[in-house]
This record gives structure tokens, sequence and C-alpha cells, in this order.
């Protein structure tokens, strides 16, 4: 069988093969070892990591002896910080090691077929698997168990999925309150303490020269789409509008590689019509039914657990068939991912006087992404780890019919840390 991945889409994850169609999925136990993590930890290991592979370069923790009491006090402790970076999972081993535990952590399935030397990797530090296009059963379990028995923290991202919007949330995923509220109700049964939840924001500070860096990356984009490069400048009032133009040119190249011509207009309409294009392709030639309130989120994920249903329909072990021909379902997956992409250029990211060097970065290194296949890690990073007080999980469900409390709570928390935190990254309109 031929190598699905050479003609793949690049996910919200920075990985090949969002949807699987090598094999079925089969669930990834997290490594329950202290060995493995304790000489990672030991060695270094993560710091030469984020270095080498994320540019991020130093850290700083706040109030991580937060987190330290819960652990101390015998709770069943959940981290849920925002997602905003691919290093996220990676740089949350400086606060295990600040605390002397190691973590285990939940990760889409897809993280652990890139390559051998990762998935190895990725279970000896802790992870393991949850299938996105399903309802994973044993994932849920384990996460609940692992709560339970209080063994290590947890890790679970509320938000899902990272798209390099550092000062903006995603709407969260009521996984998170069922797993611990479960968990909660198990605790309390068994007379073993409570669960608690930590929200964690992470925040990414630029340490280099942003404005030659943004420059430097314009250059080579323009270079990219075979246009004349732009001389070399400072100047924020002349670095905004090239990266409007090739946001442009990006969202014109995806509307004549997909509806035949490129449209005109303001960016958001046009970006919104080509998402509903995409999305409404896939689900009428796989039968699907959608609703008004349904979210692009939602529709992503409907249509990537129906490519992988409709695949291993025909055939339960398609490794043995050489003839399957995976192309016409790898299109429908990629359609389903760029419509998610796209989806991640936020509009008010870009308003005037709100505009940081951070936000910046983030823009460039999405288009990056969209045109590379891979955004250019050369920006170097600190991150900010903040751990806010706990949130206790009680094992009630809220009123039916109304929001989630406990997710609710967790919203505002991590809202109202990732808006202070915002404010320390630089000013990009005034270099």
């Amino acid at each position: 069988m031929r190598d699905e991945r050479a003609n793949a889409p690049i996910d919200e994850d920075g990985n090949h093969m969002t949807v699987i169609l090598s094999r079925p999925y089969s669930f990834v136990p997290p490594y329950r070892g202290n060995v493995w993590p304790a000489a990672i930890q030991k060695l270094r290991l993560i710091d030469r990591h984020l270095r080498k592979r994320e540019c991020v370069i130093d850290y700083e923790l706040r109030h991580a002896d937060r987190l330290t009491d819960s652990i101390a006090a015998g709770h069943g402790v959940l981290l849920a910080p925002n997602h905003c970076r691919y290093a996220d999972p990676i740089v949350l081993g400086w606060l295990a090691r600040e605390v002397h535990t190691h973590l285990f952590a939940m990760a889409s399935w897809h993280l652990f077929n890139t390559n051998g030397f990762e998935a190895f990797a990725l279970r000896r530090m802790g992870a393991f698997s949850i299938y996105r296009e399903g309802n994973d059963r044993q994932a849920i379990e384990t996460a609940i168990d692992i709560l339970v028995t209080a063994e290590r923290p947890l890790v679970l991202f509320p938000e899902g999925t990272t798209n390099r919007t550092n000062d903006l949330l995603k709407p969260l995923l009521d996984g998170v309150s069922f797993i611990a509220r479960t968990a909660a109700k198990k605790r309390e049964n068994a007379g073993q303490g409570k669960v608690v939840m930590h929200p964690v924001a992470l925040k990414y500070l630029c340490l280099g020269d942003t404005w030659q860096w943004a420059d430097e990356q314009l250059r080579q984009l323009e270079t990219a789409l075979s246009w004349q490069a732009a001389p070399p400048s400072r100047d924020p009032a002349r670095l905004l509008p090239r990266l409007l133009r090739v946001s442009e040119a990006y969202l014109a190249l995806k509307e004549i590689e997909h509806v035949g011509q490129a449209s005109a207009g303001d960016l958001r309409p046009r970006r919104d019509a080509l998402i509903e294009f995409l999305l409404s392709r896939c689900e009428r030639r796989y039968d699907l039914q959608i609703a008004s309130d349904d979210s692009v989120r939602e529709r992503v994920r409907r249509i990537r657990s129906a490519v992988a249903t409709a695949y291993f329909a025909e055939s339960p072990t398609p490794a043995s068939d050489p003839e399957r021909d995976p192309e016409p379902y790898l299109v429908d997956a990629a359609a389903a991912d760029l419509a998610q992409f796209l989806l991640s250029f936020p509009d008010e990211y870009m308003m005037p006087g709100q505009i940081t060097d951070t936000r910046v970065v983030e823009t460039i290194q999405r288009i990056q992404e969209a045109i590379y296949g891979k955004a250019k890690e050369t920006m170097p990073m600190k991150v900010v780890i903040e751990v806010d007080h706990a949130i206790e999980v009680s094992p009630q469900r809220g009123p039916r019919g109304q929001p989630d409390p406990l997710l609710c709570q967790l919203d505002e928390r991590l809202r109202t840390m990732m808006i202070a935190l915002s404010k320390e990254a630089r000013d990009f309109e005034k270099p």
C-alpha cells in the first residue's frame, strides 16, 4: 500500500493523517511506570526538545504552589490549560518538574501515528490516545480512573485542539466536565476525597526582534507566491498591509482550488463562504444531516467520523487490500481539515490598537503552515505558566437545559487569566 502521508493534509496540530486510514483505531494506553518520565526530566530532554523544535527557550512558573497543595491533599487533580501552540503539552513538563510529579495526558490518536519514535516518547511521557472521530469509551474510562486513583495529575485540554491564538479561547468541550464530574462521584462514593480542577493559563512571549523577524518571514512568503519581495522594513505601517495581502492571496488560492475562481470583497465573508462550501460538499457525499446551530467544529468532527466509517466499512483490513485507493477519502478529510484551519484566523485578532508582537507572529505562522505545511519556529519564545486556584468539582450536574456550571467557571477563569497575560506582550504598532 502506498504511503498515504504523501498527499494527506496537515492538520490543526501540525501533523499528517488527522484521519488514519492505514488501520482501524486501537487504544494506546498510558505508560504507568516512573522510570522513563524520571529519566526524561533528569536529562532535561524536554528542554532540548522545546529549544530545538519549538524555539521555546525560557519559562516562568506562577503559583505552582497551588498545584503542590492539591497533590499534597490527596485530591484527584485535573489540569485544564488553554491550547495555543503545539508545544503546550511539553511545556507542562516544566510545571511537573517544579512540583516533583509526573503527568498523564490525553492526546489525539493520530499523534501516535506520525513515527515510531514520537509514539514511543508520547507514551513514556504519560500520554494515552483519544479517538476524536468517535465515542472512545476506553479513553474516557482511563481518564476517569486516573482522577479516581489520584495517581498523577491528568492534563485535559478543554478546547480540544490548537490554532495559534494565544489571546483567545475557543468554546470548551463538555467532555472535560463529564470526566471530572464522573470521577468526583466515584471518589465521593468510595470516601476517597475530592476531585479538583486547576485552570492553567499558557502565554508565549516573543524574546527576539519581532519587526525584523516579521519582515524576513513576509519576504519569504511573498517570494513563495512569486511576488517581488518588498524592500526590508521595520515600519508597522508597511508590515501590516503586507500581512493582509499575503492572507488574502492564500484565501484566493484556496477559492480557485476548490470553487474554481477567486471571489471579491472582505476576507471574512469570503472565508465563511469557502468553509460552508467545503463542509456542505462533504456532508452531501456522506448524507449527513446538520442542524442550524451545529458549529463548524462539530460538523468537521462528523465528517471525519463518516470518512473513517465509510472507508473501513468496505474492508476491516485495508492493509491486506493493496488495490484499495484511499485518495477520495483523504480528499474529504483534507476538506474538513481545511475548513477548520480557515476558522483559526480570528476576525478580531488584528484590529488596530490591539496588535501585539505575539499576534503578528502567530498569524504569520498560520500562513506558513498553510503554504509550507509547517510553521517556521524561529522566533525565540518564553512561556508563562500560571496555575489558578483549584475548582472543587461537584458530582452533581447543573439544571437540565442550563449551561454546565463547571464548564462556565472554567471558561471564566481561563479568560480572565488570558486577558491579563495578553497585556504582557509588546505593542507591535510601536516598535
